[in-house]
């Protein structure tokens, strides 16, 4: 086992000059940037017998005053630099005027009207609005909730909201500097107040709504002061929260002290004829547990009274929900959690109830998923049976449903809406309950589909959007099986059609076949004199498809090429092409982007000496992976909040959570010795082999891969011979993993990003 010994006693960061220039490799004007110097200690870590030196260890105190000093010290040369760059302020104005344009969110239904969200262009967070149904072209709506209202920098931002089923409260949820803790509250949907309610260090949690009041997942109060954003995040529990009280007064409804590094959620059916409890965290998937209430089989259990003569329900789903006899609102049996489902290699998500049936998405015995069913009065997974069954080519991603009503008079049709994953692009399939195809929604490139559909309405609405397409609102009529534009955005200076958007297959180094996007301006030249940049994630099944960014058309617009490799450890083969990007297979994941940039190249996209890469979070350990492994084949890397200690990840916040992709240094020796032979931070390169100019980036209150990772990599990589390419940090305040981060920073960011990018691959910005 691990053993940490520190021999050292509390390290203070001596900020000096280096003695050695560090200059651009595309401005031979640049004056000198001498690194600030992080002082090397005398801690390391013991690993089976091992011992691996940690000179950067006290970076892991965020709050020190040496971390402090030494963060403004590297902020102030990061911002020198960047401010040589002579066509920085040009990029931010027309990245500027490229953001100002109306953004609209796929409208949703609840409780007979229609929500959604919109920004009028640079507002900081998104706007939630209502509308009577049905809705007026241009939308309308009357503002619901602006978060704009909760800070003067946009820095508190809206994370979700739920609304009661009765329509008369909604909850909120909020993040301050984009951390991950969170803070509900609730509002009066009638007077637009809002009440006194308020929960606190919730985290990663949903908010199910339940008679008067809701369930929602948070963790005890922090003890350690100024260790909110680093300390292991141990004992998720679920509470329930009755509204007009206290959350003091709050009971505890479920919690497993046996295995306190899991996540817990709670979710309830519209019927709220149970309580459904998610564990996950400790494999690729989840158990799922099942606690009935006092209404089910129209009986109430607190006097017995029974309806089921009287149309207690209607179509399966409850007239109302409280008893006509004792006044009693929906309550439990007395009897204990039920586990439904007990093999947390596989997924469990409810994606609806009709009546007794409960549906389920699941990649159990189905690696690219299916839906299964279950009776709410035989929960147990040996009662469960299909429904809609796995596809060989196809990845099912999501599952809704709607209701088809071709005459007034007649009895309406169930269908379910299935979303899939085909080469990495969204495509969507209407089926209805015997499994017969109705329609398929036709999508005019590739892209992703992003559908929100109500049971009780034969119209659905779905967002659409690409690498030249703009995020598009569609209406889908069920009845006709036609789709018309509904809000269509419009980008100041951006022509759609002047793009072209392709994919290539590539093979990898053990022959595998890889998809890879491109996109670029009409008329590039293969001459292998092309600007590119490549991007990867490669992770916890997560599919990359094409989607919209405004903020890389200036790159685009200057000759450049915008690249995806959608390389394995993500969802786009479903989860054999996850799995097999994994623990002891996460070589691949590199190997796959590596492969990727030398197709670029033979190709003739690009060049060596104009190749760039970027990746963010577990991206961020892609690009520290492959920089290490193959330093000559990228002009310049982007490690963003990357996660860049692989031996020690799982010691801060919720890193525990990633073991099921990465394994842990505590598992063996074979895994250890597996981590530290790619781990970023433990394998820079101190020879004199040139590595690319780089740009690492973090945030203060990314309290999900925690700041120390890019500190320690930093400070590691300018310590380190690597050749005179510039390796700089840039460190955001009052910011986080990269959620709800306001428009005005994802601008400064984005400037500074794409700035040292073209800079240093020569690109002349027009």
């Amino acid at each position: 086992m691990k053993k940490i010994v520190s021999i050292s006693f509390i390290f203070v960061a001596m900020i000096a000059c280096n003695t050695k220039p560090q200059t651009s490799v595309g401005a031979k004007n640049f004056s000198p940037l001498p690194y600030p110097i992080a002082e090397r200690g005398n801690d390391f870590h013991t690993y089976f017998g091992d011992t691996v030196p940690e000179p950067y260890a006290w970076l892991e105190n965020d709050t020190s005053a040496a971390t402090e000093a030494w963060v403004k010290a590297e902020n102030e040369v990061t911002e020198r630099y960047l401010a040589q760059i002579p066509f920085r302020e040009k990029l931010r104005q027309r990245l500027t005027r490229l953001v100002d344009y109306e953004k609209y969110g796929t409208p949703f239904v609840k409780n007979g009207k229609t929500y959604f969200f919109k920004n009028d262009g640079l507002q900081n967070q998104s706007v939630l609005y209502e509308a009577a149904l049905p809705l007026r072209g241009d939308l309308g709506g009357l503002v619901v909730f602006d978060p704009n209202t909760l800070s003067d920098d946009g820095t508190v931002a809206l994370k979700s909201v739920d609304f009661s089923r009765d329509g008369k409260y909604m909850s909120y949820t909020i993040s301050r500097s984009g951390s991950d803790w969170e803070e509900i509250y609730v509002m009066d949907l009638a007077t637009k107040t809002v009440l006194k309610d308020k929960i606190e260090w919730a985290k990663f949690s949903s908010v199910a709504w339940f008679g008067s009041g809701f369930y929602y997942s948070a963790y005890d109060a922090p003890t350690a002061k100024g260790k909110e954003f680093s300390n292991v995040n141990e004992n998720h529990k679920i509470y329930y929260h009755l509204i007009g009280t206290e959350q003091k007064s709050d009971k505890l409804f479920y919690a497993n002290k046996d295995f306190p590094k899991r996540f817990y959620h709670a979710f309830t059916p519209d019927d709220e004829q149970a309580v459904f409890i998610y564990e996950s965290g400790a494999n690729n998937g989840n158990r799922l547990f099942a606690k009935k209430t006092k209404f089910n089989d129209c009986i109430c259990r607190k006097c017995g009274y029974d309806d089921s003569p009287n149309e207690f329900y209607e179509d399966g789903y409850p007239t109302y929900m409280i008893c006509p006899r004792c006044k009693s609102e929906p309550g439990y049996d007395d009897d204990n959690f039920i586990e439904i489902a007990s093999d947390d290699n596989y997924e469990y998500n409810i994606v609806g109830k009709i009546g007794k049936r409960v549906y389920v998405l699941t990649n159990y015995e189905a690696p690219n998923y299916c839906v299964m069913i279950f009776d709410i009065n035989e929960p147990k997974f040996d009662n469960w049976y299909p429904s809609l069954p796995e596809k060989e080519d196809e990845v099912l991603v999501d599952v809704q449903f709607t209701r088809w009503k071709e005459h007034s008079s007649q009895k309406p049709i169930n269908l379910m809406i299935a979303t899939y994953d085909k080469n990495a692009t969204n495509k969507v399939e209407i089926y209805d309950m015997l499994e017969k195809l109705i329609w398929e929604i036709k999508t005019p490139t590739y892209g992703s589909i992003g559908i929100s559909a109500d049971k009780n309405a034969d119209e659905i609405f779905y967002s659409f959007s690409s690498f030249s397409f703009p995020n598009t609102i569609y209406k889908f009529t069920v009845y006709t099986g036609k789709s018309e534009v509904y809000i269509e955005p419009k980008v100041a200076g951006f022509k759609p059609g002047n793009y072209v958007t392709e994919q290539h297959f590539y093979t990898s180094k053990d022959g595998t076949k890889v998809p890879l996007y491109l996109v670029y301006k009409k008329g590039l030249k293969k001459d292998g004199a092309t600007h590119t940049l490549l991007y990867g994630y490669g992770g916890f099944n997560i599919t990359c498809r094409p989607s919209f960014s405004p903020y890389r058309i200036p790159f685009l617009d200057n000759g450049g090429v915008y690249a995806i490799a959608n390389i394995r450890g993500g969802g786009e083969y479903g989860e054999e092409w996850h799995v097999a990007g994994t623990k002891m297979n996460k070589q691949n994941v590199f190997d796959d982007f590596i492969a990727a940039g030398e197709y670029l190249i033979s190709e003739k996209f690009t060049s060596k000496e104009k190749l760039a890469c970027l990746g963010g979070s577990n991206g961020g350990l892609l690009v520290g992976a492959v920089v290490n492994q193959r330093p000559d084949l990228w002009r310049v890397a982007i490690p963003e909040v990357g996660v860049m200690d692989m031996l020690r990840y799982h010691k801060f916040t919720i890193g525990w959570n990633w073991a099921s992709d990465y394994g842990t240094s505590d598992d063996s020796r074979e895994m250890y010795e597996y981590l530290r032979v790619y781990s970023p931070l433990h394998n820079i390169r101190n020879d004199g082999t040139p590595y690319p100019a780089i740009l690492v980036t973090t945030a203060d209150h990314d309290d999900r891969v925690v700041p120390a990772h890019s500190f320690k990599y930093a400070a590691a990589l300018q310590a380190a011979d690597t050749g005179n390419a510039p390796k700089l940090i840039r460190i955001d305040t009052k910011a986080g993993h990269g959620g709800g981060k306001p428009i005005a920073k994802v601008i400064d960011e984005n400037v500074d990003v794409y700035s040292f990018i073209m800079w240093n691959l020569g690109v002349e910005f027009k």
